[in-house]
C-alpha cells in the first residue's frame, strides 16, 4: 500500500491548492473529535483551523478526570459473601463506569478520544482480572496521561493492578520470572515486533521487573505491593547496559537507549490511527523526532500531527475506517441527537455482539483496527444500526426527527425548497469525498423525492417545513449509510 499524500509537516496554512473549506472542517472533527454538529462544523470556517487545534489540544489537557465512584477501592471483602449477588454488584460497577464513559467519549472530545486510542494500546482484559476497582485504576491512567509524557505513562502503567495480572506482572518472582509484561513492553507498547530488543533483553528484563508479587489472595481487587524478597537482585545486562537493575532503571534504560526507536513506533501508530492506515516512513521519522525533541511529551506530538499541512492533505481524507463505537458516536453527534441512555446501551451492548466489548479488547494486540471491522456480518450490523438509532429517535418524537430537519436546513445554506442541492450537500457532508459518479446523486435524489408529487418541487411548494421533510431525510441518510464509502471517515 502507497500512501499517495504529498503535503509536508509544516504548519498547514489555508491557500488555493488546500483550502480551508467543509471536506477539512468535517475531517479535523472525525479525526480529532469523533464528529460535530453540522453546525459546529461550518462555524469553524470562520476560525483559523490552528486556533481551533490548539484549544482542543488545551481543552483535553485541562480536563478533569472522571469523577471517583465510591467502589474504586473495594476489595472482595467489600461486595457480598453471597456469589449471585457479588456477580451482580461487579456487573452494575461495570455498566455504570462504561456507561459513564461512553458519554465522556461522546462530549469530551480529544482527551476521551485519546483515553480510547491508549485503551487499545495498552490493553488489559477485565475478563482476565475481573476486580472493577482496578478496572477504574486503569481507565484513570488512560485519561490521566491520555496527552501525557508517554514515558511516566509506560512506568505507571506496568504496575497498575489490571496490568500485573492480565500479563502475569504478580507471576514474576525471582524464584520463578514470567516474561510475559517484558515481552509486551518492548513489543506491544514501545518498540514494536523484533525492533532493538533481543529474547537475552526479555529475560533479564523480566528479571528486574520482578517482585510485584504483593496480593492478598484471602481478599482479591486490593492493593498489589512490591516484596523485596521476591525481587532479582542480581545483575542483568539489557541494551548492552550491566547492573542490578530494577522497575525504574528498566524504564529510564529503555527510553535511553532505545528513544529512536520507541518515538518512531507511537508515532507511527497515531499517524496510522489519525492520519492514513499506509503510514508515510519520511512523515513518521519526522514526528518521531519531534516526540523526542519533546522528551515523549503526546501533547506535542498531536500537535505537530493535527497542525501540519500532512493532515489536511486530499490524499488523507477519507481514508481510516472507525471502529463501531465511534461509527455510531460519530453519527449520533454529527445529526445533533440528544444524549440518550438507551442509545448509548444500544451502541455499547450491540458492539459487543460484533467484537468490540469495552475494556476487552480481543487479545493483548487489541483489535486490529480499519478493514479488520468490516466482513459480511459487521457490515448489515452496522447498515441497520443507522437505521435503528434514526427509527429510534423518529419513535421517540412523535414520528419526527427535528433535529434531522435542523442537521438539512444547516447545510442548506438558506435553500430550503431547492431539493437537488439539498441532497447532494447531505451527500458531501456525510462521505467524505462524495459520491464519484453523478448517477450516483441523481439516485440519492430520487430516494429525497421519495413519494412527493413531482409538481411540488416544480412549483416551489415543497421545502424542509413540508410535513414529510423529515422522513425524506430519513430515507435519504439511510441511503447513503448503505454505501462503501460511508464507512470511511
Amino acid at each position: 500500500m502507497i500512501n499517495c499524500a504529498d503535503g509536508l509537516l509544516t504548519l498547514y496554512t489555508p491557500s488555493s491548492n488546500m483550502p480551508w473549506n467543509l471536506q477539512r472542517s468535517i475531517h479535523l472533527h472525525r479525526r480529532i473529535n469523533f464528529g460535530a454538529s453540522a453546525q459546529r462544523i461550518k462555524d469553524a470556517l470562520n476560525q483559523n483551523p490552528i486556533d481551533i487545534i490548539n484549544d482542543f489540544l488545551d481543552n483535553a489537557s485541562n480536563l478533569p478526570l472522571a469523577p471517583e465512584p465510591e467502589w474504586s477501592e473495594w476489595s472482595i471483602s467489600d461486595y457480598s459473601s453471597d456469589n449471585q449477588i457479588r456477580n451482580q454488584q461487579i456487573a452494575a460497577q461495570y455498566i455504570e463506569w462504561t456507561t459513564g464513559w461512553m458519554n465522556d467519549i461522546k462530549n469530551n472530545g480529544l482527551r476521551d478520544q485519546m483515553s480510547w486510542f491508549w485503551h487499545n494500546h495498552f490493553v488489559t482484559r477485565l475478563e482476565d482480572y475481573i476486580c472493577p476497582s482496578w478496572m477504574y485504576q486503569y481507565h484513570r491512567l488512560l485519561q490521566k496521561y491520555a496527552l501525557g509524557n508517554f514515558k511516566e505513562f509506560v512506568r505507571e502503567m506496568g504496575i497498575t493492578p489490571a496490568m500485573l495480572v492480565f500479563l502475569n506482572g504478580i507471576q514474576n518472582t525471582r524464584f520463578n520470572p514470567n516474561e510475559n509484561y517484558a515481552r509486551e513492553l518492548y513489543e506491544l507498547f514501545t518498540l514494536g515486533v523484533d525492533n532493538g530488543y533481543t529474547q537475552e533483553d526479555i529475560i533479564n528484563t523480566a528479571r528486574a521487573l520482578s517482585g510485584w508479587s504483593g496480593i492478598d489472595v484471602n481478599d482479591l481487587c486490593g492493593e498489589v505491593e512490591f516484596i523485596n524478597t521476591f525481587w532479582d537482585p542480581g545483575e542483568k545486562t539489557i541494551f548492552g547496559r550491566t547492573g542490578n537493575w530494577g522497575y525504574d532503571d528498566v524504564i529510564n534504560i529503555l527510553f535511553e537507549e532505545r528513544a529512536v526507536q520507541i518515538s518512531e513506533y507511537i508515532a507511527g501508530k497515531l499517524y496510522r490511527h489519525f492520519i492514513n492506515p499506509k503510514g508515510h516512513e519520511d512523515i513518521i521519522k519526522q514526528l518521531g523526532t519531534v516526540f523526542r525533541d519533546s522528551n515523549f511529551e503526546i501533547k506535542d506530538l498531536l500537535n505537530a500531527i493535527f497542525t501540519s499541512e500532512h493532515f489536511f492533505d486530499e490524499a488523507n481524507i477519507g481514508t481510516v475506517i472507525p471502529g463501531h463505537i465511534e461509527y455510531f458516536i460519530t453519527f449520533v453527534k454529527e445529526m445533533g441527537f440528544a444524549d440518550n441512555s438507551e442509545l448509548n446501551s444500544f451502541i455499547l451492548y450491540s458492539a459487543d455482539d460484533f467484537d468490540q466489548r469495552m475494556f476487552n479488547p480481543i487479545d493483548v494486540a487489541g483489535w486490529p483496527g480499519n478493514r479488520d471491522w468490516i466482513n459480511s456480518s459487521t457490515l448489515g450490523y452496522r447498515w441497520e444500526g443507522i437505521t435503528n438509532i434514526m427509527g429510534y429517535y423518529y419513535a421517540l418524537n412523535n414520528n419526527q426527527i427535528q433535529e434531522l430537519v435542523s442537521f438539512a436546513k444547516t447545510l442548506a445554506d438558506g435553500r430550503n425548497n431547492d431539493e437537488v442541492y439539498i441532497t447532494q450537500q447531505i451527500v458531501n457532508f456525510l462521505l467524505p469525498k462524495g459520491f464519484q459518479h453523478q448517477a450516483e446523486y441523481e439516485d440519492a435524489l430520487m430516494v429525497f423525492k421519495s413519494e412527493i408529487p413531482e409538481n411540488y418541487f416544480e412549483d416551489g411548494t415543497w421545502n424542509l417545513d413540508w410535513e414529510f421533510a423529515p422522513a425524506q431525510i430519513f430515507y435519504l441518510i439511510n441511503h447513503i449509510a448503505h454505501s462503501p464509502e460511508f464507512q470511511l471517515k
